[in-house]
């Protein structure tokens, strides 16, 4: 049994949690969602915690910062993951659904989970009976991701949200990608009970209310998403 180093790392600009995860036992760790700004922060944690950086994922091409991944991997030699449904031609390896990714003993299940994109995948981590769901932008903390852009697609994501991730135990905890009031962590229970946009009574009703959301384009999408299919290499 390894036990699980665990850090949430916030990134004020663009609201970005990054969570860096690692084995106790084999020193070998993963990079959820990093922001190219904060490498000298994530390298000083790697070294301080005597940590061996062997994946950096990300869970979809961000609209609204520039990965790390490629410095990630240019500084640590790390593997960078991005969903199959990217195209990116410069990450290491394309995940697909239900691929595992091995961090020394800790065992990560990627879920394709589309709907924010058409690329969103959602990581599912078991720790001693405890299971953790790091969600992107597909399920937030009380909302979900938009879907008005990058093959966006309401449907998908309530078939994401409904078929998968709201399957998982009550008691699952939720780690969102983004949160811009403050929340750091909640479960699928509570969100099942709490989440506005969970409430609809089915598939019809939350297209029409993803549909009528009207929000602005994010301010760096159109720096951030050609740097993205980079790997972050502007």
């Amino acid at each position: 049994e390894c036990f699980m180093i665990f850090r949430q790392l916030f990134e004020r600009e663009s609201s970005t949690y990054t969570y860096l995860i690692g084995c106790e036992k084999t020193r070998q760790a993963v990079f959820i969602d990093t922001v190219n700004s904060a490498l000298d922060q994530y390298l000083q944690l790697l070294d301080e915690l005597n940590l061996k950086l062997v994946y950096v994922l990300d869970t979809h091409t961000h609209a609204d910062h520039i990965t790390g991944a490629g410095a990630l991997r240019d500084a640590t030699g790390a593997s960078t993951l991005l969903g199959e449904e990217a195209h990116s031609a410069c990450v290491s390896k394309a995940m697909h659904h239900g691929d595992i990714i091995n961090v020394g003993q800790l065992v990560i299940e990627a879920l394709h989970t589309p709907g924010h994109t058409d690329d969103s995948y959602s990581f599912i981590l078991e720790e001693n009976g405890q299971l953790y769901a790091f969600t992107g932008d597909t399920l937030l903390i009380r909302g979900t991701g938009r879907t008005d852009f990058q093959n966006g697609n309401a449907t998908d994501q309530y078939i994401s949200l409904f078929d998968h991730l709201l399957k998982l135990p009550d008691n699952t905890w939720v780690y969102p990608g983004h949160d811009y009031k403050g929340w750091t962590v909640s479960t699928i229970g509570e969100e099942k009970a709490n989440n506005p946009r969970l409430q609809v009574k089915d598939l019809a009703e939350y297209v029409a209310l993803m549909n009528n959301l009207k929000l602005p384009n994010p301010k760096m999408m159109d720096i951030a998403v050609p740097a993205n299919k980079a790997c972050g290499k502007v």
